[in-house]
C-alpha cells in the first residue's frame, strides 16, 4: 500500500528562530531552523530559550540614549506549519545552490520533534535541498534511526566522555549519545564532530584524550569543529530570569585551542577552530 501523502497544512512544529545566511552550521550558506525543546540541560548552553518545549516569555529591554528605561515581555517560540516553513526555506534557494549550502535543523534539539523533522527532511530532499541536523544525539533508536536515514549530514555534539561527569554537567548519561554516534559510523552516514572547548570542564586533558580515542575508531567522520566557549548566553539568562552557571567563565586562550587542535592532528580529518 503506498504511503499517504504528507499533509503540509496539518504538520506543525515549535521553533524559536530562523537564521538566514548562516556560514557556521555546515557547508556553504545555510538557513538554520532552531527547534524548541531539549532533553539536556548543559551548564554552558548559549540558547537557553531553546531548552523548554513551549513558547515562553523573554524580557526585552527598552532603551533611550543608551539607558534602560523599561522592560517589556516578548514571547519566544511559535508554531510553524511544514508548508509555511518550506516557503521560508525556498526563499533562500539561490544562495544554497550557488554556495553548496542548504538547510540545518538545530535547536534546542530537533530530535525532540522527530515526526515533523522527518517530514521536513523529506520535503527538502524532494526539492533537492541539502540537509544537516545539528544534534546532541540523545534519542532512542526508534526516533534517531528514521532521522539518520534522511539527513545528508550530521553535526554531532560530543561533550564529555566520562559518563558521571556528563550527567553532572548536562543532566543525562552519554550512553545513548555514544551508541547513536557509533550507529551512524556503522551506517557510514556523513558526520562532522562538534566539540565545545570549555575551560575547567571539557578541556581537561583526560577528556580531550577520550574524545580523540572515540573519533579515531569512527570511519565516517569528515571534520572536527573545535568550538571555543564564549558566554554568549549571559544576557539571555537574565531575560529569562534563570541562573547562568557559567557566569564569569572566560573563553579558552588561543594557545589552548591550538594545543587541542594538535591533539586531533593525527586523525587525518579536517580539524577547524570554529564551525
Amino acid at each position: 500500500m503506498p504511503a499517504e501523502p504528507v499533509n503540509f497544512h496539518a504538520m506543525k512544529a515549535t521553533i524559536f528562530d530562523i537564521k538566514r545566511f548562516a556560514i557556521h552550521d555546515g557547508p556553504g550558506i545555510r538557513t538554520t531552523v532552531f527547534f524548541k525543546g531539549c532533553p539536556l540541560a548543559c551548564w554552558w548552553c548559549h540558547n537557553p530559550e531553546g531548552q523548554r518545549a513551549e513558547p515562553e516569555v523573554f524580557l526585552r529591554k527598552c532603551t533611550s540614549d543608551g539607558a534602560v528605561t523599561a522592560t517589556e515581555p516578548e514571547t519566544v517560540g511559535g508554531e510553524v506549519t511544514l508548508e509555511g516553513l518550506m516557503h521560508e526555506i525556498e526563499r533562500d534557494s539561490i544562495f544554497h545552490d550557488e554556495s553548496g549550502g542548504g538547510v540545518t535543523a538545530s535547536g534546542g534539539e530537533p530530535l525532540m520533534q522527530a515526526g515533523f523533522l522527518c517530514a521536513f527532511l523529506d520535503a527538502c530532499r524532494e526539492r533537492g535541498i541539502h540537509t544537516a541536523v545539528d544534534t546532541c544525539g540523545y534519542a532512542p533508536p526508534d526516533i534517531f534511526g528514521p532521522v539518520a536515514e534522511r539527513a545528508d549530514l550530521f553535526l554531532y555534539d560530543i561533550k564529555i566522555i566520562d559518563d558521571s561527569l556528563h550527567e553532572k554537567y548536562t543532566g543525562v548519561s552519554n550512553k545513548t549519545i555514544l551508541d547513536n554516534l557509533r550507529n551512524l559510523a556503522g551506517a557510514n552516514r556523513r558526520t562532522f564532530i562538534r566539540f565545545t572547548v570549555i575551560p575547567g570542564i571539557t578541556d581537561a586533558d583526560e577528556n580531550v584524550r577520550g574524545v580523540v580515542q572515540l573519533v579515531s575508531a569512527l570511519k565516517n567522520i569528515e571534520e572536527i569543529d573545535l568550538l571555543p566557549f564564549y558566554n554568549y548566553g549571559e544576557e539571555k539568562y537574565k531575560r529569562l530570569n534563570r541562573e547562568n552557571r557559567m557566569h564569569g567563565v572566560a573563553p579558552p586562550a588561543d594557545g589552548r585551542m591550538d594545543e587541542i587542535r594538535e591533539r586531533f592532528g593525527g586523525l587525518h580529518v579536517r580539524v577547524k577552530i570554529g564551525g
